[in-house]
């Protein structure tokens, strides 16, 4: 396996037979991902000649390998990934992309993409009025989260300065 970074831990995810797609998918999405070794079925299996088995891959720095994996390779909401979305632009670009295709919205910026992976596009706007200084506002922004599935930065704000 190629080494993409320093880091200590990589994250393996576990694909149900479609890694490559999910690999394809992320590179596409976010910016600046790279993808590292790959490494492909042959003669003698585990699966068809040429099936992709692992790949390394590397988004905003975090190291992952993609394991095509059968059936019991199920994700599910105790493991998410934070997506640092600044503008309401990226909020949008991010969560439509996650929730189509069979994608799902949840609750409070929470989502799962197509293969099943739960993400959280939380701007970190969001992070600053959920925290306020003021427990008034801080209430408001909490309140104002609670009733969002995808954060809409604008709502937010005005639900801090009516607070």
């Amino acid at each position: 396996m190629q080494k993409l970074n320093s880091q200590k831990l990589t994250t393996m995810l576990c694909f149900n037979g479609k890694a490559e797609e999910a690999v394809k998918f992320y590179k596409d999405l976010f910016p600046g991902t790279t993808v590292g070794n790959e490494l492909r079925a042959g003669d003698n299996g585990p699966a068809p000649k040429g099936t992709l088995i692992t790949a390394s891959f590397n988004i905003f720095g975090q190291d992952f390998v993609a394991l095509n994996f059968g059936p019991q390779g199920q994700f599910n909401d105790s493991v998410s990934f934070v997506i640092p979305a600044e503008t309401q632009e990226d909020i949008d670009k991010y969560w439509n992309a996650l929730t189509s295709d069979g994608g799902q919205e949840s609750m409070c910026g929470w989502c799962k993409d197509k293969f099943g992976l739960s993400w959280q596009v939380t701007p970190p706007r969001l992070i600053e009025l959920i925290t306020h200084k003021d427990p008034a506002k801080a209430g408001a922004a909490m309140q104002a989260m609670m009733k969002m599935k995808k954060i809409v930065l604008a709502d937010l704000e005005a639900a801090v300065s009516a607070a």
